[in-house]
């Protein structure tokens, strides 16, 4: 019997992060399309500030904002350098008049939700695994991360395709809008 129970709140905790990073990554696209850059990396942050703290909560783990932020800082500018680089220049894009408005508006968010998502995923495997703020190890989740961007890619292009949907109805093409987001 107790078993069964452990096995249904593990269940629920990964129902409940699921929806969370998923909820998440939608917000960070969302503040991602912000047009001023720096701003938006700020706005990225907060949101996954946000996440970190709610992925705590829901596995019962103490959330230190603070730390928090250290530790956001450490994963993505350290071992996902490349994320950083890359978010940075497509902030910074938005900075250029006109053009580089429109192509930062477009990778932004991208870039923005795919990190979100690579985030959620480290933090949550870790929380699930017994981990605290206070043994994380941003280098030891350094190939995981980066693994997690890779599917956070793929995840923010689908995103934009089942958005896209709805807008292509009545173009010559037939097509049923999809009613959840799959982010496994």
């Amino acid at each position: 019997m107790a078993e069964n129970q452990q096995i249904e709140v593990a269940t629920a905790e990964k129902a409940d992060a699921r929806a969370i990073i998923k909820k998440h990554v939608l917000i960070s696209m969302g503040v991602g399309a912000v047009p001023i850059p720096i701003v938006d990396v700020a706005a990225v942050t907060g949101v996954q500030l946000s996440m970190i703290s709610k992925l705590a909560r829901a596995h019962g783990v103490q959330f230190a904002e603070d730390l928090g932020k250290s530790l956001l800082a450490s994963l993505v500018g350290g071992v996902g350098s490349k994320a950083l680089v890359t978010s940075f220049l497509g902030s910074a894009l938005k900075a250029i008049p006109v053009v580089g408005s429109a192509i930062g508006a477009v990778t932004f968010p991208a870039i923005a939700g795919a990190t979100t998502y690579a985030v959620g995923k480290v933090f949550d495997k870790h929380f699930a695994e017994g981990g605290t703020m206070l043994d994380f190890k941003p280098n030891d989740v350094k190939e995981y991360f980066s693994e997690e961007l890779d599917k956070g890619k793929e995840v923010v292009t689908n995103i934009t395709k089942t958005v896209k949907k709805p807008f292509t109805r009545g173009k010559g093409r037939d097509v049923e809008p999809e009613s959840d987001i799959d982010i496994n």
